[in-house]
């Protein structure tokens, strides 16, 4: 997402590429928006940031977006990779001038425009939290797939980037209006108070990120490593933004929860993936103790910063969400065995798809993986939702939970998953490691 240009003013193909890149977005923004698109408008508006970022990223960087732009003069400023202030400055006044054109296009095409601010019922505060902390998402994942040293050269960046407005979209959306982008309250509110206000929280959001990221990976701004601070930190964020999504989800009523809460999922696993495995899950975590991918001892340590980074988010969307909660357990009148069942079967698809796509030296992706796994969110949200919520995920139903410490049901949910957890790791030891015990037997003789 950084300039490639070692001059500190960037060139007019990038200014030109922040221009077009940025345009499209803010007027697909404003078309769905205007149509009344509810169900698919946040997938529309991920999809052409996606396409986007891979048609010009190597233009320019593909930013669109002053608070990414912010973000990465920043991690310049403080040693690590990013822009210069000069272009950081020139990127932002291309992209605010892109947000003013798109409304006026789409404005000429309905005959009508809109306005941001929170959704009746929510203060500014409400929005304004929401959008910090989703802007802080979208940056994060940026710093974390597109210039950290560890992952240069990947191809699912643009995935990565483009899908946390997927999951900031539906989970956010209700209360904020879902924007993340100063370039986009700018261009659609033009000078208001709410302009004022989405931008200043927008880049807090990537002051935080920034922060965040140079706890997760120090080596990438020459400071010493502390493999165990890192690993535990992003344990703890990816759990955290895994939870949040959830809640904010199911107390707005989205209309794509699932494919939503699975793109919160895909999006920290690339971003956070080769820092600490990206397990978010401690039902994940046991499988991996049991086909010894992971010690015992450390595996203690990331489902403490799992449960940790479950309950902050299960606090966190309850303040938002003005005090709001909801229960976790039986939906639509479904008996425990249902339950148990469910959360059973699709926990072990969890976890077997972890171990094949990300664990197996046979079968693992080193591209795809993000989007296999978070995949399964998708499946079993939308498969049994209706019957035990589909939380597959000790963390989430302790999130769930903290908010009407009604602890006693999250253990009864966390036992069903971790039997799906050793399910799917005795299946794998028989499906996958016949073939690496041949195979270091044969390297041995």
């Amino acid at each position: 997402m950084a300039e490639e240009s070692a001059s500190s003013m960037p060139s007019p193909q990038a200014l030109v590429a922040e221009f077009v890149g940025t345009f499209m977005l803010i007027f697909t923004v404003g078309c769905n928006v205007l149509s009344g698109n509810a169900v698919w408008g946040g997938v529309s508006i991920a999809c052409v940031l996606m396409v986007m970022i891979y048609a010009l990223g190597g233009i320019s960087g593909a930013n669109f977006n002053p608070a990414v732009s912010f973000a990465l003069g920043l991690s310049k400023a403080l040693g690590g990779d990013g822009l210069p202030w000069a272009s950081v400055g020139c990127y932002m006044a291309v992209q605010m001038t892109a947000g003013c054109v798109a409304k006026s296009a789409y404005r000429a095409l309905y005959g009508d425009y809109f306005v941001l601010g929170a959704a009746e019922g929510y203060g500014y505060l409400n929005a304004g939290v929401v959008e910090m902390l989703y802007t802080m998402v979208l940056c994060f994942v940026v710093l974390n797939v597109a210039i950290a040293k560890n992952v240069q050269g990947n191809q699912y960046y643009g995935l990565a980037i483009g899908f946390v407005i997927t999951a900031g979209a539906y989970g956010a959306g209700g209360v904020s209006g879902g924007c993340f982008n100063p370039a986009v309250a700018f261009g659609v509110t033009s000078l208001s108070p709410w302009t004022a206000l989405y931008t200043m929280f927008e880049l807090a959001g990537a002051a935080l990120a920034v922060g965040l990221f140079t706890v997760v990976r120090p080596a990438d701004f020459g400071k010493a490593e502390n493999p165990t601070v890192s690993k535990l930190t992003a344990e703890f964020i990816g759990t955290y933004v895994l939870v949040l999504t959830v809640g904010l989800n199911v107390l707005g009523r989205s209309p794509a929860a699932a494919f939503s809460i699975a793109a919160s999922l895909m999006c920290m696993i690339y971003a956070l993936g080769d820092v600490s495995g990206a397990h978010f899950n401690p039902a994940v975590t046991c499988a991996l103790v049991a086909i010894q991918a992971i010690k015992p001892a450390e595996a203690a340590q990331y489902i403490g910063s799992q449960i940790a980074g479950g309950m902050a988010a299960g606090f966190t969307y309850c303040g938002i969400m003005q005090g709001r909660s909801f229960p976790l357990g039986a939906k639509n009148g479904s008996s425990w065995t249902q339950v148990a069942i469910a959360e059973i079967i699709f926990t072990f698809l969890l976890c077997y798809v972890v171990m094949g796509a990300a664990v197996s030296e046979k079968t693992k992706t080193k591209q795809m993986f993000g989007l296999v796994i978070g995949s399964c969110v998708t499946v079993g949200g939308f498969a049994i939702g209706g019957i035990s919520g589909g939380s597959l995920n000790p963390a989430v139903s302790i999130g769930i939970a903290t908010p009407s410490f009604t602890f006693h049901v999250a253990l009864i949910y966390s036992a069903f998953e971790i039997i799906g957890a050793f399910l799917a790791a005795g299946i794998y030891k028989i499906t996958h490691e016949p073939d690496a015990v041949a195979e270091e037997k044969e390297l041995n003789a």
